[in-house]
């Protein structure tokens, strides 16, 4: 973590622990007798550029150890892995079966295949079940298929593989409620990126925390709707002082397709949650610190430069 960032960060955990108390914009899940301890971790930071330093879009909601994934990244289940030997319990590799996928950009997905067969291979015996946009179930076909002599030596070889952990329960969804469980109510909504059709970012209510993660997405009134003093909002940001050092024909893209840091900044005033993550950071030669500046001028709660390997 960037050291001129650690005490903000101290101080945003702090308050996120406080504001996760308070019921205005919280859970609406009544806590159970035994409150579940909810975890948020940031397994990938990324963006399509290959650094070595950030794995690939991915964000693991953990409650009561259990893991619900967001978008899968290139490097998600080795991540799982590391945040498991930091403590995390819930992401023991084994346990890796529920993902959400915001959209099917290679940066977000390419890890799919990862989580189908690496969790299978280490004795998940159950079918993963994935939630995303139309053409994922075209998508996990077409992985299944060009893994299909590895299934077939795994099953019929000297393996003791088991028949069911590399099968897919693919759910492609609309607007609204997309999954509830002891645990946790996941709420998608539309967001716009770009030239997808369909682009999703996902509201998370658990017993103690409501977190909100925006996918990929243009600025849109849906975030601070679906937020609205969210305990945590996860948002993707681009650097305005590095988009102006763009080519005019990026910055249409990118105008199309991504949140600049102002207008974050004024997602955030309107939304108010309790913490604000930044992740898939562009920052086109700024800084964090500079990019934290920049949302700081509009926004003054609690901000988060995240990084891979984050735990709140």
């Amino acid at each position: 973590m960037n050291r001129g960032l650690f005490l903000p960060y101290l101080v945003a955990c702090a308050l996120v622990s406080c504001r996760s108390e308070r019921p205005a914009g919280g859970s609406e899940l009544a806590p159970q007798d035994q409150p579940r301890h909810t975890q948020i971790v940031l397994l990938g930071s990324g963006t399509p550029n290959a650094d070595p330093d950030r794995s690939g879009p991915a964000v693991a909601i953990v409650v009561a150890d259990t893991p619900y994934l967001i978008d899968l990244g290139p490097g998600v289940v080795r991540r799982a892995a590391a945040a498991y030997r930091l403590g995390v319990e819930g992401l023991e590799v084994s346990k890796l079966r529920t993902a959400f996928i915001t959209h099917l950009h290679s940066d977000h997905t390419l890890g799919y295949s990862d989580f189908i067969f690496t969790p299978w291979v280490l004795e998940r015996d159950v079918p993963a079940e994935v939630y995303g946009p139309q053409g994922l179930v075209a998508m996990t076909e077409h992985l299944l298929a060009a893994f299909e002599e590895d299934i077939r030596v795994r099953v019929g070889g000297l393996e003791p593989a088991n028949t069911e952990g590399y099968k897919v329960n693919v759910h492609e969804i609309e607007p609204g409620l997309v999954y509830e469980d002891e645990n946790v109510r996941v709420t998608a909504f539309l967001v716009e990126h770009g030239s997808w059709p369909r682009a999703f970012g996902y509201r998370f209510d658990t017993p103690d925390r409501s977190i909100v993660i925006s996918g990929d997405t243009r600025a849109t009134p849906a975030i601070a709707e679906n937020c609205r003093g969210c305990d945590v909002l996860i948002h993707e940001v681009c650097s305005q002082a590095g988009f102006e050092r763009r080519a005019p024909e990026w910055r249409r893209y990118h105008a199309s397709a991504h949140t600049s840091s102002p207008e974050l900044g004024r997602i955030a005033a309107d939304a108010q949650p309790g913490l604000l993550i930044l992740y898939h950071q562009l920052l086109w030669g700024s800084t964090p610190d500079e990019l934290v500046g920049e949302v700081r001028q509009l926004f003054d709660g609690p901000i988060v430069y995240g990084n891979d390997l984050d735990i709140f």
